[in-house]
């Protein structure tokens, strides 16, 4: 089991930066792929970035070139920087993480991005 807490959503302004961290506990040593999702009101969940054990990460074309994913296998932490924000980032931010047998999340964190 892995259990997982995210921290540092909050209200900013349009163009502005906000950092994400998320701090897993339990059985991390199994875990290879770690993200973050996002949902807005009255929308799916969309995967907004994840990172793999190798070190390899993707990203949603919306945040391409303005989130950046990092994680610290050390800690146990992955981070998501989000800088240049918009209005359409506006959303409960959730962290995941995936063992290959399971998938496991935080409570999530809102971001809202004034205009």
């Amino acid at each position: 089991q892995v259990h997982l807490v995210e921290s540092g959503g909050g209200l900013v302004q349009a163009g502005g930066s906000l950092r994400l961290s998320c701090a897993a506990s339990g059985s991390v040593f199994s875990i290879y792929g770690m993200g973050w999702y996002r949902q807005a009101p009255g929308q799916q969940r969309e995967l907004v970035a994840d990172v793999f054990t190798g070190g390899s990460a993707n990203y949603v074309d919306s945040v391409k070139g303005r989130f950046t994913i990092s994680r610290d296998n050390d800690k146990k932490m992955v981070y998501l920087q989000m800088n240049s924000l918009k209005p359409e980032d506006t959303a409960a931010y959730f962290c995941y993480a995936d063992d290959g047998a399971a998938e496991f999340w935080g409570q999530g964190t809102q971001v809202t991005v004034s205009s």
